[in-house]
């Protein structure tokens, strides 16, 4: 018997992935920004700025469009890693090596760092907040059938 998850499931998943990566990046951010001695009002609002840049012109897209192809798989017998479609995958793998080669190889400042990882971690966790909660409709909504 081939194991799978309920399509609710894939959203619960996606959820604590995108939640976990996204503590993951804040946690960098924050190391960073303590070694930096920037203007910490001037950092807050440059990380406020990425962090609406990359939720409301990549991430919160990306959630309606990963929401909405969940919605049409089958109730159950999903594989827990479809959550994402393969150019999810590609894009978060690129994401992931991109961020490794640039702060191994120092290739921006730190002051650079803190300040885009706290941002965009912070629109990842929001994310991932947003996938729970719809989890959570559907959860409710089947519950009530």
């Amino acid at each position: 018997m081939k194991y799978g998850v309920h399509k609710r499931t894939l959203l619960f998943i996606a959820g604590f992935v995108w939640i976990i990566a996204g503590t993951n990046i804040l946690r960098i951010g924050i190391l960073t920004w303590i070694d930096d001695a920037q203007n910490p009002l001037f950092k807050v609002c440059e990380a406020i700025i990425v962090f609406l840049l990359f939720f409301y012109l990549v991430f919160k897209k990306l959630f309606y469009k990963h929401r909405d192809r969940i919605a049409l798989k089958k109730e159950k017998k999903n594989c827990p890693f479809s959550f994402f479609d393969i150019k999810g995958w590609i894009i978060m793998a690129f994401m992931i090596t991109f961020g490794i080669t640039i702060r191994k190889l120092q290739l921006l400042p730190n002051s650079f760092i803190s300040v885009f990882y706290t941002g965009l971690s912070s629109a990842l966790i929001i994310t991932g907040i947003l996938f729970i909660i719809q989890g959570y409709r559907a959860k409710k909504k089947s519950n009530q059938i």
